[in-house]
């Protein structure tokens, strides 16, 4: 027989309304959409019932791996934290953001990467992990040996986002260059010397690497038939060479005239919770909520805090002017899955997957309560 899971006297959020009634959800998708009570099944007593949430870009991993400074934790093991704070979230599809290059050659990010991508798939391939995990490859084109990283995993089938960045100095998100010294003297622990040093060959490395390298991913990407995002964008230019590469996401634009472009150019813009939650960005560039508020916000990712994701909707729905909450929803669910090809999950709908949430506002403040995905509970 076929697993059945019934979920009744919900305030079910649908990507046009919300409706008080019954879910049920049959082998892992959902097969009724009932208004009313049902006289079986398990009673939300009221509660939201919304689509599993869906990540594209979290740095949430990483800190798992190495919680302290100079401290590494068990892969299998981190992998799994990670998977649970996520799943606790309401996140039901992440993709982990693992970054390819950094402007430092001892950063973790490369240290530790073939650790982290080995203790994620033993945890995947073993059944260990709640939430569904796929690949977003974050590829720093400053760095000399990242188109070799990126071919050597392009073949992968948890990849399925590439995004391109630039963390050179004076490049997209630190333009201004005492937000660039504030960020990386607390990042590194650099003294003033130090940061001199490094602000030098960062440049250096930049101007020798970065234009070759950004074409080396589009290529790749585009043999692969992989999904790209441009990150960071801030002038025209910036975002007419993310069209002309063919890209669809626009991932954090750090001005209103590139959010501006971006969406003119048919590519969905992505901004941070925390920036929306916070009211600003701790770069100093534009904040989610203006972006919301002109227009110009298509999807929201946690980033760096999962919880900031059910957050972020309600608060859409709650502050910005016809953002109603289907609309603010979909920007943490069905936009995002859209946006990557994912076309069978991120919406309450007959025959998408039965990935849902319940979650209940508590003076104001969205609690997650339980957490399904495919019809399973897994939190």
């Amino acid at each position: 027989m076929m697993s059945e899971l019934v979920l009744t006297d919900a305030r079910i959020v649908t990507p046009h309304a919300v409706v008080t009634g019954t879910v049920v959800v049959q082998g892992g998708v959902i097969a009724a959409i009932d208004a009313g009570r049902a006289a079986a099944g398990e009673g939300l007593d009221g509660d939201y019932l919304i689509p599993g949430l869906v990540e594209l870009h979290t740095d949430n991993m990483e800190r798992h791996f190495a919680p302290r400074p100079g401290v590494r934790w068990p892969s299998v093991s981190a992998a799994m934290a990670h998977d649970a704070q996520i799943a606790a979230a309401g996140i039901t599809t992440v993709f982990d953001a693992i970054a390819l290059g950094s402007t430092q050659d001892h950063d973790m990010r490369i240290t530790s990467l073939a650790e982290m991508l080995g203790g994620t798939r033993t945890a995947r391939d073993n059944g260990m992990l709640r939430s569904d995990h796929l690949l977003h490859l974050r590829c720093e084109v400053s760095y000399p040996q990242m188109p070799d990283m990126l071919a050597d995993m392009i073949g992968d089938p948890r990849v399925r986002l590439v995004s391109v960045m630039d963390h050179t100095p004076g490049q997209r998100q630190f333009v201004n260059p005492e937000k660039y010294r504030e960020y990386y003297k607390g990042k590194y622990g650099f003294s003033e010397a130090e940061l001199d040093t490094y602000l030098d060959m960062a440049r250096a490395r930049g101007a020798r690497h970065s234009a070759d390298n950004r074409r080396a991913v589009t290529t790749i990407c585009q043999q692969h038939g992989v999904p790209m995002a441009s990150h960071d964008d801030a002038t025209p230019d910036h975002v007419a060479e993310a069209l002309a590469d063919g890209m669809v996401v626009a991932e954090f634009p750090t001005t209103v005239e590139a959010a501006r472009l971006s969406r003119a150019g048919g590519m969905k813009v992505v901004m941070g919770g925390p920036n929306l939650i916070r009211g600003g960005s701790h770069s100093g560039n534009v904040s989610a909520g203006m972006l919301a508020e002109l227009g110009l916000l298509d999807i929201v990712s946690s980033d760096y805090v999962p919880t900031s994701l059910v957050e972020s909707a309600f608060k859409l729905a709650q502050d910005v002017p016809g953002i109603d909450l289907p609309k603010a929803m979909a920007a943490v669910s069905q936009t995002a899955a859209e946006a990557v090809g994912l076309s069978d999950r991120g919406a309450i709908e007959v025959g998408r997957r039965g990935d849902l949430v319940r979650v209940r506002l508590v003076d104001g403040q969205p609690v997650v309560r339980t957490v399904w995905r495919d019809g399973t509970r897994v939190a």
